[in-house]
């Protein structure tokens, strides 16, 4: 009797087994589930655990669909997009997205993330042509980008909402001439920094003119106020020196006399080349006769008057 229940128990177990096991799903930390029971959302499950569902999801009861919880990125290349003045980039950017509102997510696009996607690029496409349009040239390449980004994300935000997700940033990547007018464009930039460098090399050279006038008038007025203070200094020298002349006159007159010859004769008898016709009698040889310097007696009158005719003496300085 025992022999013959077994195999039903085993059925039994079996059954309760797969269908324990199909009622049964697990939600980790990176996904969230929808649980969808006759075409109807039944929950929505976020935090990462297990939970039950109703087994075997046949005729549409309780199916379990699995999204993505961490952010997501979604890029866009090589757009061509065309500013203000009718320069035209190529442009990439990227969005960094979640889905926020699974419920929404599932009734919108039935939880199909590349129809999201889709519609995501295309709003994202649209942005970014307005945002450029609104813009010249230079301010497509200036710091303005990060408003722009900010523009757009702002401009993404509202669509997304409505499709359950949340935009978290919007990066433009890169924004690059067209083939078709970046010669021209790099032939303008050329032509403006070349004359941005005149401008530059012309206001050097007017400096440098303007600091080398100032040089040389304070050359001028130093070298003017060197020459006056040595004017100065001379005069107060000569004064120096007569004072001490006249104080030594004082004191010794013949010695000073005497002095005064002696650097007369090494004055006028310095140069090899030195030629006097003085008369023997002159008074500029008379230290010549005694260190007295007392003159001798005229032979005859005429000897007496320096330079007449009496015998003239040239005097040649020793060698």
């Amino acid at each position: 009797m025992t022999s013959n229940r077994l195999p039903i128990i085993l059925l039994i177990l079996a059954i309760v087994l797969v269908g324990l096991y199909s009622s049964i799903f697990v939600v980790n930390a990176r996904e969230q589930a929808i649980v969808v029971r006759f075409g109807q959302i039944q929950s929505v499950k976020t935090d990462p655990g297990i939970y039950f569902k109703l087994p075997f999801g046949f005729m549409d009861a309780d199916r379990v669909q699995l999204v993505e919880k961490q952010a997501l990125r979604l890029d866009l290349d090589n757009i061509r997009v065309q500013v203000q003045d009718g320069q035209t980039f190529d442009v990439d950017a990227f969005v960094i997205y979640n889905i926020s509102d699974v419920r929404r997510f599932r009734e919108t696009v039935s939880g199909d993330r590349e129809a999201a996607e889709a519609r995501l690029r295309a709003q994202l496409d649209s942005s970014l042509r307005r945002v450029y349009g609104l813009r010249d040239y230079n301010a497509a390449l200036s710091e303005e980008r990060v408003a722009m980004m900010l523009e757009i994300r702002d401009d993404l935000r509202t669509d997304a909402e409505n499709l359950g997700l949340h935009i978290d940033d919007v990066r433009i990547r890169r924004t690059d001439l067209s083939p078709e007018v970046a010669p021209n464009t790099y032939n303008a930039m050329r032509s403006e920094r070349l004359a941005e460098a005149e401008r530059i090399r012309a206001e050097g050279n007017e400096e440098g003119q303007r600091r080398r006038a100032v040089a040389d008038r304070q050359v001028v007025e130093f070298t003017a106020g060197a020459q006056r203070d040595a004017e100065i200094l001379r005069g107060q020298g000569d004064a120096e020196r007569n004072r001490v002349f006249a104080d030594a006159f004082n004191k010794d007159p013949a010695f000073f006399e005497f002095y005064r010859s002696m650097a007369a004769y090494s004055s006028a008898l310095s140069s090899q080349d030195t030629t006097l016709v003085l008369s023997p009698n002159s008074e500029f040889f008379r230290y010549f006769d005694n260190a007295a310097g007392t003159l001798r007696a005229p032979t005859n009158p005429a000897a007496a008057i320096p330079g007449a005719a009496a015998p003239a003496a040239t005097a040649q300085p020793a060698n």
